[in-house]
C-alpha cells in the first residue's frame, strides 16, 4: 500500500493558496506522487553533491545546484 510522506493537508493548502476554490482527491494524490518523486531526485542529487565535495552534510547551495541541474 502506498502512503505518502506528504500529508494531503499540505497539498490542499498548496491548491488553496493557487487560488483552488475546490480540489479532487485525485488532483491530490497526482500531486504528492509528483512532488515526492520530483523531491526524491533533487534529494539523491543533492546527496551526491554533497558526497563530492567530502561533506556528510546536504547544504542549500547542493539543492539550488540540483534543482537547476534537474530542470
Amino acid at each position: 500500500m502506498y502512503m505518502p510522506e506528504i500529508p494531503a493537508s499540505a497539498i490542499y493548502r498548496i491548491f488553496k493558496r493557487a487560488g483552488a476554490e475546490r480540489v479532487s482527491e485525485d488532483a491530490i494524490n497526482e500531486m504528492e506522487k509528483f512532488l515526492e518523486e520530483y523531491g526524491l531526485k533533487v534529494a539523491n542529487q543533492s546527496v551526491l553533491l554533497a558526497t563530492h565535495a567530502g561533506r556528510k552534510t546536504v547544504k542549500s547551495e547542493d539543492i539550488k545546484l540540483s534543482i537547476k541541474n534537474i530542470l
